[in-house]
């Protein structure tokens, strides 16, 4: 058993390795999809529409306008998502104490709480420190990150409370992004298929082609992703807790879908399809941390 024990976990270690070492490659394969896109809308189709006047000149523009809108919001929430922290938990961090409710401080122990059966107290036993509530462990990043969704190779970090809105929106914009190239290249790749002449070269008609089934698959794929999302940030949890709390009759985080879609993506409307929030949200609303979430039981539910 301890030979077996072993062997698992070394496999494991093994694969957040090479997960790790995925890297630069995945952030260049979102890149290169971009790129493909790019040149078959606007260098070998819409663009040169441009100067054929009349309504064609009119579609053209419209579809180039709309194409680098969404291209800016994608590729903004992308890098935002990458290059933002997902959250930690903060060096020497101990759980609030509410003494009007007759709360007293459970940490009388130096490695584990002094009541092991109060489930909102957790301790991590690789990083060796306290696990604030809704927080999980990371074995590819090898950390404990805040109120953890998931880790995603294709931004190269981990998905948790301080930018999981940014994923959310990188999804969204892709979403459109992809469905808007596919609908665009759509006409082209029925031409493929009729018995008429194809104008352009074969390099050109090839790009066209490998756009629109990327792009078609990318958007049916991140269409089902999205959907599950939404209805995870309607119930006010994430993939691991939908996972945990299959037997919880009731989820203890869920306020209602209102107070549920503004833990995430803050009270201020301007900034919801934005990757980013206000310092007045920041202040007020102690989720988007990632340390202190309200929950049914302190609103006496």
């Amino acid at each position: 058993m301890y030979r077996s024990g072993a062997v698992m976990a070394w496999n494991v270690f093994k694969f957040c390795t090479a997960l790790r070492g995925l890297g630069s490659i995945m952030i260049l394969l979102v890149l290169a999809v971009v790129g493909v896109s790019y040149y078959a809308v606007v260098i070998t189709n819409y663009g040169p529409g441009l100067a054929a006047g009349g309504f064609d000149s009119l579609i053209a523009f419209l579809v180039l306008v709309l194409f680098h809108c969404l291209l800016v919001m994608l590729l903004w929430s992308y890098f935002s998502v990458v290059f933002t922290d997902p959250g930690g938990v903060p060096c020497n961090w101990r759980p609030a104490v509410d003494e009007e409710r007759g709360d007293t401080d459970p940490l009388t122990a130096t490695e584990f709480p002094a009541d092991p059966e109060n489930s909102r107290i957790r301790f991590c036993r690789k990083c060796s420190q306290l696990k604030p509530p809704r927080c999980h462990h990371c074995s590819v990043c090898g950390r404990c990150v805040l109120k953890m969704d998931h880790h995603c190779v294709w931004v190269v970090n981990c998905v948790g409370a301080l930018n999981y809105k940014y994923f959310l929106l990188f999804l969204f914009y892709t979403f459109l992004e992809t469905s808007l190239v596919t609908l665009s290249l759509l006409p082209q790749f029925i031409a493929f298929f009729s018995d008429g002449e194809i104008p352009g070269s074969p390099g050109t008609l090839a790009t066209t082609f490998l756009a629109f089934v990327l792009n078609l698959a990318f958007a049916l794929s991140v269409m089902g992703f999205l959907i599950m999302h939404i209805s995870l940030v309607a119930g006010n949890t994430t993939t691991i807790e939908a996972y945990e709390k299959k037997t919880t009759p009731k989820w203890r985080y869920d306020l209602g879908r209102k107070r549920n879609f503004e833990q995430v993506f803050g009270m201020d409307k301007k900034y919801w399809f934005i990757p980013g929030y206000t310092e007045e949200d920041l202040r007020r609303m102690p989720a988007l941390q990632g340390l202190e979430y309200p929950d049914l039981d302190a609103q006496g539910f």
